[in-house]
């Protein structure tokens, strides 16, 4: 019996190391056809109803193509919370920094023009940090990300309506390489 009982460990161990395909249907953005070496991978995801390339590589962050190009996350009314699609996008750029370890990302947190000045400033910056943990989580280091919260100041669009509040309720990443 204690025969079987190791070749079972061994066995699931062989065949549980090395490369992976990843199965369809994970949370928040189902993986197609992404090899998991260890290494800097390279595949495919589906973020937003979308397939997109995703590499790792120096550079892959300049790549159109690559879901590393998504550098805006979105956030509801007086939220801090990520939604699971933009959770999907920031995995992929902490496992980026995480395998890139000189690179490093400016998260600038925003609001829209509602509420106090200080109160947005607030706001923003739990979203920055909401965003920091998410990357560290992935296997960044907090020495490679610098939060700032600009609160209202600095709105991606003008306007008094909800169209134009939705758009700036965001936080951005800056690479900086």
């Amino acid at each position: 019996m204690k025969w079987f009982i190791y070749m079972f460990f061994v066995v699931s161990f062989m065949t549980g190391c090395g490369g992976q395909v990843k199965p369809d249907g994970d949370e928040g953005g189902a993986q197609v056809g992404f090899i998991d070496s260890g290494d800097k991978q390279a595949g495919e995801v589906i973020v937003d109803g979308v397939k997109r390339d995703v590499s790792y590589e120096r550079g892959a962050i300049n790549d159109a193509a690559n879901v590393l190009s998504d550098r805006t996350i979105y956030f509801d009314f007086d939220s801090s919370a990520i939604s699971s699609d933009d959770e999907e996008v920031l995995k992929h750029h902490g496992k980026y920094l995480a395998l890139n370890s000189s690179a490093n990302v400016r998260v600038e947190g925003h609001t829209d023009e509602r509420g106090s000045r200080e109160y947005n400033i607030a706001l923003a910056d739990r979203r920055a940090q909401s965003v920091k943990r998410l990357l560290t989580f992935q296997g960044a280091s907090s020495n490679q990300i610098v939060v700032i919260s600009y609160g209202e100041e600095k709105p991606a669009v003008m306007g008094h309506d909800e169209s134009a509040w939705q758009l700036n309720r965001r936080a951005e990443l800056v690479y900086g390489e």
